[in-house]
């Protein structure tokens, strides 16, 4: 028999068990998992899950799912209060692009996939690695899920105070990944007219900025 890629045989990055995801959860005696299939793996996975859930009214009712699993991930607000200003990034994002946004450009703070590290050394590599910025001290502001119906990813944001002095590197993201990221530096009030009238539409960015703004 010709073992299932990524089930009991190592995939293309050498993972085995991906559709185990979820069978031994018993935190909710009103959820049961009756099966995980693998629908795809490339880089994230893909599941379709089985369960039976018990409704408010006692009834049980069988239900599918599909999953996106890429991992959790970061991200963060660069401020200058003394200037007013935050540091984003503009890079090209085609699901946006697919989905109606008029050139795929979405202005964001910096962020990125944990990977293997914790929250904040990984944040602290993609600010880094896209801003050229050598952070100082980070404050951990909240975690949220971002897409609770079908992704399993929750981002943990950060904000950090940062001069025009600790831009130490090039920035610019990791060219063999095919990241082409460019540093925008914003004022507070451009960047809060930029979410009211349409020119930031990213999600995490607009928490984070307003966030800044509410903290006065």
């Amino acid at each position: 028999m010709t073992g299932r890629p990524g089930v009991d045989v190592p995939d293309h990055r050498g993972r085995t068990g991906l559709d185990r995801a979820g069978r031994g959860l018993r935190r909710n005696p009103d959820v049961v998992v009756r099966d995980v299939e693998l629908t795809s793996q490339g880089w994230h996975v893909l599941r379709r899950t089985t369960f039976d859930h018990r409704r408010r009214d006692g009834t049980w009712r069988t239900l599918e799912r599909e999953t996106y699993d890429r991992g959790d991930g970061a991200t963060i607000l660069l401020h200058d209060d003394a200037r007013s200003t935050v540091l984003l990034t503009r890079q090209f994002r085609f699901p946006a692009y697919v989905n109606d946004h008029p050139d795929g450009m979405l202005i964001e703070t910096a962020a990125g996939l944990l990977d293997d590290d914790d929250p904040e050394t990984a944040i602290r590599r993609e600010v880094a690695e896209e801003l050229g910025v050598a952070v100082g001290p980070v404050e951990h502001v909240f975690t949220a899920y971002m897409s609770p119906g079908s992704v399993t990813e929750k981002v943990h944001f950060y904000a950090a105070p940062y001069t025009p002095r600790d831009r130490v590197g090039p920035g610019g993201g990791v060219a063999y990944e095919g990241e082409d990221i460019e540093a925008v530096e914003l004022r507070r009030d451009d960047a809060l007219a930029m979410i009211h009238d349409g020119r930031i539409v990213d999600g995490k960015t607009i928490m984070l900025l307003q966030w800044w703004a509410l903290r006065g």
